[in-house]
């Protein structure tokens, strides 16, 4: 028997739409069962630590566990390969910074887009970098670091923690704002980049504010100035850099993201919790331990963050000619 063809169309498109209707069913129930969250550095460092503490208010508050899974490698474009190419059902989160917006220019030929293939779920935290020099060096304040560097050209040393770290990004900014002529020196990491900070074997350091306060209230290590555009609570005697340098701002934010295509019912859950989270003194408390401040967006507030970072640290990568290693 054959049917008409209003009736046939009908029922074709409410076959079409069972797998929709499917998918929207699941993402109401999200989540079922355990999630994983890539890291793209190792265990023990900032990321990681963001990592397990979004992993853990989400495994209490969603009924679910949410399991930190670290992929060291590339800059952290191991973890954000593994998450673009993964299921886009909730259940594959990465732990996304700073450093995969400017991974976008400074690694070529990469087989996923930051802004294209991922979703932006919640971020979590915004955080600053501190100018340090080693005592015995004269300057003390910014304007008096950028006019020692000028009047000695090519030997001053900024060390960083390699190509394509965040001090490596603060000090590529503070370059190319003031002209300077300072020699770069990359190490593997922050650890050894400050350990040769204080040994007096390079001048100066862009580092974050959790690795470097310490050394800077024990009088061990010299402030001059912080990356954000204004001063921080921990640190309110020293100076934001763009009170010398007009327009000098560099950040990093710490976030979570999913798939292109995971669903709106998804993204939305886990943006609620997050942003709970981040109400939480116990949640702050820790993450002002860790040198940043809580930066609780929505979505569409983070995808602008992604979208401007993408484009203004491009800026100062190309203009640099930086290539990741």
């Amino acid at each position: 028997m054959r049917l008409p063809r209003r009736h046939f169309l009908l029922l074709a498109a409410g076959a079409l739409a069972l797998p929709e209707a499917s998918r929207r069913a699941h993402a109401e129930d999200y989540p079922t069962h355990p999630a994983r969250i890539l890291s793209g550095f190792p265990p023990g460092g900032v990321s990681d630590t963001y990592a397990r503490l979004v992993a853990q208010w989400l495994s209490e508050h969603l009924g679910q566990q949410f399991i930190v899974e670290n992929r060291p490698g590339a800059g952290g474009n191991l973890a954000a390969e593994g998450v673009a190419k993964s299921v886009p059902d909730g259940y594959t989160l990465l732990l996304t910074t700073s450093a995969d917006a400017w991974n976008a220019t400074l690694y070529q030929n990469l087989s996923f887009d930051i802004i294209r293939d991922f979703a932006p779920v919640a971020t979590m935290s915004r955080g600053a970098g501190v100018l340090v020099v080693n005592p015995s060096l004269p300057p003390k304040s910014v304007p008096e670091l950028i006019a020692y560097a000028k009047a000695n050209p090519g030997k001053v040393t900024m060390a960083s923690a390699g190509i394509g770290s965040a001090p490596h990004m603060y000090w590529e900014l503070f370059r190319a704002k003031t002209g300077v002529n300072m020699v770069h020196v990359p190490y593997r990491g922050g650890g050894p980049a400050v350990a040769d900070l204080l040994g007096d074997h390079v001048d100066a350091y862009i580092g974050t504010s959790a690795a470097v306060i310490g050394y800077v209230k024990a009088d061990k290590l010299r402030a001059l100035g912080v990356t954000s555009a204004k001063r921080l609570p921990a640190l309110t005697d020293i100076p934001a850099i763009s009170e010398f340098v007009p327009g000098y701002e560099a950040t990093i934010y710490v976030g979570i993201a999913a798939p292109h295509d995971t669903p709106r019912e998804i993204v939305n859950t886990l943006n609620h919790e997050i942003n709970l989270s981040l109400a939480d003194p116990k949640m702050t408390a820790k993450i002002a331990e860790l040198g940043d401040a809580p930066l609780s967006l929505s979505t569409a507030e983070f995808q602008k963050l992604v979208v401007d970072e993408t484009e203004k640290w491009a800026a100062v990568i190309k203009s640099a000619g930086v290539r990741a290693e």
